[in-house]
């Protein structure tokens, strides 16, 4: 702009001097100089200050930094460039991109090195130990191979929280971090009904059991983005509900009520039921740690996990309650341990309580998630700190995972999507050995496996080698969502079943062995022996 500004006044000029008789007093040469000149100046002025200002010139912001390279010259890696060149920690001495085209340009004066895979190359030229990668639209598959190479170059690969933070100039230098597992795992963005959920959330009462849990809490944060007029949190746990309590305090105002009670409680689910007349309910408290539910546990497991669930039910029913999602697991397939019965007994209450009401139940399975209370991997980093070893089940153990962001927006999904009576199964992907997570998990914290030890200990009682999410008997039918699919078992029971089963819910106590063998008559499909 400056160039066209000096060319647009230097052309007429001399033009109008000559025409005016009066170019024999001016040099030739001045007509020349003057706009060379007033580039210079102009142009160069603001040039040093950019210098400056970038930490490229006359700064000593960047002494003594430490050189890193940027893994991806996209919108995410240039975004990221520029909050690096202000800060004292890092010097950027070169991006990588697998782009041909931006190979060998530059970037805000910062070279394109090369491709990804010659990490090790410029790192050891440039002597370089960390390496950032700013991958916003790579798949979770490029991202993982970046994250190898960099383990492969002996580099320490870090991340950041989210891509979507750098492209609003939300991020700062202190959200950087090593990269975790729950980083390689995620998949690609979810695309959610945003319209149907503003009409079944927006300006509504909202209430979430279990909400101070890791999936509950999530499901609190999804719903919140689309302005509920209220979202009452049901908790047991009085840690657990101030925790999520004073997060929503801060970034929430006004929006939570927080109620302290048991689902197994008709009365105070009444009362709650009645005073803040909640339009969906989403049911997501239940005891999900499988080796803690099967032997002394099991009839607390049953009682909270499926009497609970009526309880909820016919709270939500007596109230007209519009819609109420249960959250429920892949271990209610075929299931081999107590909690997985009693979820899927859980599922099956729900289905005989549709035929005589209008409120409309949805029940939702997954897989196992990433960061949840009782997940493999707080257990995994723990071991890893202490130096080791890394105990895994069994060598062949496989199970499927989401993140908990991932599962929650699928869990809303559904419960537009869900009309009555449906089981929905996610898509939870490829299953993923646990002996590999293992292994990700020691790299990722920069040791090899000869200094951290994996120890196999034997599968635990109730545990299987696989995870399944979709029984024998039942068939799947497609939804409008490439991610959700409607899982419809056959048959379903009526008020004489569910009296039989509210009687035999009704005993204080009963023993484990006792348990086990009366959960076969109410669910056929679940194997177990009996000692």
């Amino acid at each position: 702009r400056i160039g066209l500004a000096i060319a647009t006044g230097a052309v007429p000029a001399p033009t109008l001097l000559y025409m005016l008789g009066e170019h024999n007093g001016v040099p030739r040469s001045t007509l020349v100089l003057d706009p060379i000149l007033l580039f210079m100046m102009m142009g160069g002025s603001r040039f040093l200050y950019r210098a400056w200002k970038d930490g490229h010139l006359f700064s000593l912001r960047q002494l003594g930094a430490a050189p890193v390279i940027v893994m991806g010259a996209g919108a995410a890696g240039a975004a990221l460039l520029g909050v690096l060149m202000n800060d004292r920690r890092w010097r950027v001495v070169g991006l990588l991109d697998d782009d041909p085209a931006k190979i060998g340009s530059r970037l805000q004066g910062v070279p394109v090195l090369g491709p990804i895979r010659d990490l090790k190359i410029h790192a050891e030229r440039h002597g370089v130990e960390h390496a950032i990668v700013a991958m916003s639209k790579a798949t979770a598959g490029e991202r993982r191979r970046a994250v190898e190479v960099a383990v492969d170059a002996d580099v320490k690969a870090l991340t950041i929280p989210s891509m979507g933070d750098v492209l609003s100039g939300k991020i700062s230098m202190s959200q950087i971090r090593r990269v975790e597992l729950e980083d390689l795992l995620g998949r690609d963005a979810i695309r959610l009904d945003d319209e149907g959920l503003h009409r079944l959330l927006t300006g509504r009462v909202v209430m979430v059991t279990g909400a101070g849990g890791s999936i509950g809490a999530e499901l609190c944060r999804q719903i919140a983005a689309f302005v509920p007029s209220r979202i009452v949190f049901f908790e047991a746990s009085e840690l657990a509900l101030y925790t999520i309590e004073q997060e929503f305090t801060e970034r929430f105002p006004g929006m939570a009520v927080c109620v302290v009670g048991d689902v197994k409680d008709s009365a105070a689910l009444a009362t709650t039921f009645s005073t803040y007349r909640p339009s969906v309910v989403f049911h997501a408290a239940a005891y999900k740690h499988v080796p803690l539910m099967e032997n002394g546990n099991a009839w607390t497991a049953i009682r909270n996990n499926v009497l609970g669930t009526a309880c909820v039910a016919r709270a939500a029913m007596a109230h007209g309650v519009e819609k109420l999602v249960l959250i429920s697991t892949d271990k209610a397939v075929n299931p081999t341990n107590v909690m997985g019965a009693s979820k899927r007994l859980a599922e099956l209450v729900c289905q005989a309580l549709q035929k005589d009401t209008q409120t409309r139940f949805v029940a939702v399975r997954f897989g196992n998630v990433l960061g949840s209370s009782g997940s493999v991997i707080p257990k995994f980093r723990e071991q890893i700190e202490k130096g080791g070893p890394v105990t895994v089940t069994h060598p062949d153990i496989v199970r499927y995972f989401m993140l908990i962001p991932e599962a929650t927006q699928l869990v809303l999904q559904a419960g537009l999507m869900g009309q009555g009576g449906e089981i929905f199964v996610l898509d939870m992907g490829e299953p993923v050995k646990i002996t590999d997570l293992a292994r990700d998990m020691i790299r990722l914290s920069g040791f090899s496996e000869e200094e951290i030890h994996i120890e196999f200990t034997g599968l635990r009682p109730g545990e299987k080698l696989y995870e399944e999410l979709l029984a024998d008997s039942e068939t799947t039918l497609p939804t409008p969502h490439p991610k959700l699919r409607i899982a419809r078992a056959n048959g379903t029971h009526g008020a004489e079943w569910l009296a039989e089963l509210h009687d035999w819910l009704a005993a204080p106590t009963r023993l484990p062995d006792d348990v086990k063998r009366d959960l076969r008559r109410w669910v056929p499909e679940y194997q177990v022996s009996i000692h």
